[in-house]
């Protein structure tokens, strides 16, 4: 059986592309880069190298959760279902759901980066020889219609790594309902969310000692340079992560160390000395806070899976 790679939807955020968005972005009062183009496949790497660090605990934390309620998770999963994961990346979570629902025949992960799928779709091919990976390149972040192959199914949602965090509390709001009606009535969500907790364990995480989360955060700007032309000095800006405790959010951000001008697609953009360019905001929620904030989107919220320190939780969503 073929595996073959779907490009459903653009891949850019918004239908804009790359180049405008980076030149909207940078055009404004405060400038703004979308975290969406972290995940080059640089960035993806990157990303992969953090989730291994000691202080960085979601994932670590979020696989110990799976690994001990996967099977309960995925209950009732059988060969007419298909399990739909939203920004896939390498997949390394989903194979332990997969380990535990040996009877689901059908994965579709959806994600922007396309060398990450396939890699994903190689690996999984390889390990769980009756599973169909039907990859889809496609911003998950404005849901499309299925493949029919996919919509003729029942669905299971998968959303880890509390990518929610990415979006504030309305844009979350409005991407629950968007996963509601993309799964369909009878659809189930299982999603990870970063807790609240002591700021220092929070800054710990995006400020690691060994600077992969720096240079994470830069590779934006070595992005585009390399797909855009562009002129930045990537030693002239420095990551910054800080907690904003009223809002309940990590904001990173790349600071510029002097006073300089880099030149983009034939403009010029000036930074004076400290001016940041906001690249992600990381919230962080209370689990009755996120239960609220389904149930506004129209989701049933369902069981609620939490490690022992209440630091990362995992919930099931179930669409009326």
């Amino acid at each position: 059986m073929t595996n073959d790679i779907d490009r459903a939807t653009p891949s850019e955020p918004k239908g804009r592309g790359f180049a405008a968005d980076v030149l909207d972005g940078l055009s404004r009062a405060e400038k703004r880069l979308s975290c969406v183009y972290f995940y080059d496949a640089v960035g993806s790497e990157l990303f992969d190298e953090i989730t291994h660090l000691p202080d960085y605990y979601p994932t670590r934390v979020e696989t110990d959760i799976l690994a001990a309620h996967g099977e309960e998770m995925l209950d009732g999963a059988g060969e007419d279902m298909a399990l739909v994961e939203f920004g896939s990346g390498s997949s390394r979570k989903t194979e332990i759901l997969l380990e535990r629902a040996p009877r689901l025949a059908l994965y579709a992960p959806i994600d922007v980066c396309a060398s990450a799928l396939e890699k994903a779709r190689a690996r999984l091919s390889a390990r769980f020889p009756h599973l169909r990976v039907r990859p889809i390149v496609a911003d998950f972040s404005r849901p499309a219609p299925l493949p029919a192959d996919i919509a003729d199914r029942r669905r299971i949602g998968f959303f880890p790594g509390s990518t929610i965090g990415n979006f504030t509390p309305d844009e979350a709001r409005a991407l629950l309902l968007a996963m509601r009606v993309l799964l369909g009535p009878g659809g189930r969500l299982i999603v990870g969310v970063d807790l609240k907790k002591d700021p220092s364990r929070l800054i710990a995480a995006y400020n690691d000692a060994h600077g992969v989360t720096a240079a994470f955060n830069l590779n934006l700007l070595a992005r585009i340079n390399r797909e855009l032309g562009g002129g930045f000095d990537l030693s002239g800006f420095g990551h910054q992560a800080i907690y904003d405790e009223r809002a309940g959010r990590i904001e990173m951000r790349l600071v510029s160390r002097r006073r300089q001008t880099a030149k983009i697609g034939g403009r010029d953009f000036a930074f004076s000395r400290g001016e940041a360019i906001h690249t992600e905001d990381c919230y962080k929620y209370g689990v009755d806070e996120f239960r609220t904030t389904a149930s506004d989107a129209g989701w049933a919220p369902g069981r609620v899976w939490t490690d022992a320190e209440a630091l990362f939780s995992v919930h099931e969503l179930r669409a009326p």
